[in-house]
């Protein structure tokens, strides 16, 4: 990738090959099923209407520009570029996306999970401290800091983060080992809930006041 040096690049394909290895999704039947939003020119296969493969081209394998750095002018100063099958209908079925991750100075990917995916991190800028936290009931925290090349791997499921900790920008390459890996940003989607969850769930499940629930949906609502 243009602007990388070459050892990063090879890193974060290799996250890439690891993530496909460990795929959730389920194996495919044929070459591939490139996705189609409608069924005109498409055979339907595996349970998926598909587009006919006499009419794919390398466009339905391809995704231009992931080495232009994103705009991270957000509340939490990062901006995750993500490639699923929405972006690359070659994608479909395989069992693999990529996601580009800059970060602002001090920028954080807030606690979330991926419920369909592994992933596995490769640092090719920056400084991130990163972690996961066990399931119950242990609830452990196990966290690292990365830096440039370094690797690391979220287990599928688990809440996770990453936390750009240097005062300059962060950059890093996310495999991931589903097409879709879905996402559950937790403050999100508890507090953003759409209807909203019943205050008084959340006033005993997180053990706050009133006002403080109301002031948090109203934050996340938005």
């Amino acid at each position: 990738m243009k602007g990388f040096p070459n050892y990063l690049v090879a890193l974060a394909l290799m996250a890439l090959a690891c993530s496909i290895a460990s795929a959730y999704d389920p194996a495919p039947l044929q070459d591939f099923c490139v996705a189609l939003n409608t069924t005109a020119d498409a055979v339907f296969v595996n349970g998926k209407f598909c587009k006919d493969p006499k009419l794919v081209t390398a466009n339905d394998f391809f995704f231009p520009g992931l080495n232009t750095p994103r705009s991270t002018a957000s509340q939490l100063g990062s901006n995750v570029t993500l490639l699923d099958v929405s972006k690359i209908p070659g994608l479909n079925t395989l069992g693999v996306s990529l996601a580009r991750i800059d970060f602002a100075p001090y920028g954080l990917n807030p606690p979330h999970t991926h419920p369909r995916a592994i992933e596995i991190l490769v640092v090719v800028e920056g400084t991130l401290y990163v972690g996961f936290v066990t399931s119950n009931p242990d609830n452990r925290l196990i966290t690292k800091t990365l830096y440039p090349g370094d690797v690391f791997v979220f287990p599928i499921g688990l809440i996770h983060f990453q936390f750009n900790v240097g005062n300059t920008n962060a950059v890093s390459f996310s495999g991931l080992g589903s097409q879709n890996p879905g996402l559950i940003v937790i403050a999100k989607n508890v507090f953003g809930a759409n209807p909203p969850i019943n205050p008084d769930v959340l006033i005993k499940a997180f053990q706050l006041e009133k006002n403080v629930v109301d002031e948090l949906q109203k934050k996340f609502a938005a």
